[in-house]
């Protein structure tokens, strides 16, 4: 049977972002049509994001926002954004080009009351049933765990930051 799936990554832990572009990596080598969208990352530069260029053609990545919003100046821009990104998000759910869409940091989006859950799960839950959607971030609510073919907390049991080792190229970024 094949299901399109909706897919959870959250916690506290390393590796929720990690996880969902390895799946969209995974799909274009299968020739297959994937939609990123990273909320909140603003311009912090990482290694995925050269490596996605390498899938040109088969993963169209939009990078939102303006960087991690616990840190913003200015919420109601960041939530501007938000619902910017969420009709950019709602657009490539429901033009059926894609495979799987990524909505990287999306949770945040959630947790900060800068999107309502009820719309956002009626789009999520009632896209072709053949798509598959990939939602990372901590603080995923439970309606949207409830919603969820599949959930991944990650979590913190040890960390090199803990011992004062500093984010390192090819790591964490």
């Amino acid at each position: 049977m094949t299901k399109g799936l909706l897919i959870v990554f959250t916690g506290k832990g390393k590796g929720k972002t990690t996880a969902a572009l390895g799946m969209a990596m995974r799909a274009a080598g299968h020739g297959l049509k994937v939609c990123v969208i990273q909320f909140i990352k603003g311009s912090w530069q990482y290694g995925e994001l050269a490596a996605i260029k390498r899938f040109e053609g088969l993963i169209d990545l939009h990078v939102m926002g303006q960087g991690f919003t616990w840190k913003s100046d200015n919420l109601e821009e960041d939530a501007r954004l938000a619902r910017e990104g969420w009709e950019l998000a709602r657009s490539a759910i429901a033009s059926e080009r894609y495979h799987t869409v990524v909505l990287d940091e999306f949770t945040y989006l959630l947790h900060y009351r800068m999107l309502e859950i009820e719309p956002c799960l009626e789009v999520l839950t009632n896209r072709n049933p053949a798509q598959h959607v990939v939602i990372t971030g901590r603080y995923a609510p439970e309606q949207l765990i409830a919603a969820a073919d599949l959930v991944t907390e990650m979590q913190v049991i040890k960390h090199p930051l803990q011992d004062g080792i500093k984010a390192q190229k090819g790591i964490e970024f």
